[in-house]
């Protein structure tokens, strides 16, 4: 499916961005925080991504998965 930005299933963040900044910054849940699941970026802040494990696999997890979604429900964008 191809990202237009009339096509309201997809989301307006990428799961590139998200995928990294998880994989970067995941110890600080950034990579929640971008997707607005705000209540998993702050059990990341408060586990330090899981000791780095959550937060590896999580980000590896957003890179690989045409699954993911947004806070909104909407499919993050390639």
């Amino acid at each position: 499916m191809a990202y237009t930005a009339n096509n309201p299933e997809l989301s307006d963040k990428s799961k590139v961005v998200a995928g990294l900044l998880q994989i970067f910054l995941g110890g600080f849940g950034i990579g929640r925080f971008y997707t607005g699941h705000t209540g998993m970026g702050v059990a990341q802040l408060l586990t330090c991504g899981g000791l780095g494990f959550w937060a590896l696999i999580d980000g590896i997890i957003f890179l690989v998965s045409d699954t993911r979604t947004d806070a909104q429900g909407r499919k993050l964008r390639s």
